[in-house]
């Protein structure tokens, strides 16, 4: 499981902990998702801190069962109600890339920190 950087961030300043990023992925294995939004997009919701996942989070990932899973965007439900369909169509071009990389290309990327693994456990 990864994260892109700016994801990362985010994440971090909103106090999403990998182990809440990793229950999620699980939740997707087992087909609990708000919305696949095609070519291995996902919308999971995650709940805010101390709170439900109603008014929580929401994340986009590209995945692919048994092979990827990384972390692109998410927001908070109260700042904005959905991604635009501009957004949409970048987040689908970047998660098909993500997913078509190759063992190398990931590698690459974790070296220049512009994917940051989850750490499980």
């Amino acid at each position: 499981m990864l994260k892109q950087r700016c994801f990362h961030r985010w994440a971090k300043d909103e106090g999403i902990t990998d182990e809440v990023l990793v229950n999620a992925v699980h939740e997707i294995s087992r087909g609990l998702f708000d919305a696949h939004l095609g070519h291995g997009l996902y919308k999971k919701r995650v709940a805010r801190m101390g709170q439900g996942k109603r008014g929580g989070y929401r994340t986009l990932l590209a995945f692919k069962e048994g092979k990827r899973s990384v972390f692109i965007f998410g927001f908070a439900k109260n700042e904005r109600n959905n991604i635009s369909e501009r957004e949409k169509l970048m987040f689908l071009r970047l998660a098909q890339d993500v997913l078509n990389a190759s063992e190398a290309g990931i590698e690459q990327l974790l070296r220049s920190e512009e994917l940051i693994e989850v750490k499980n456990g």
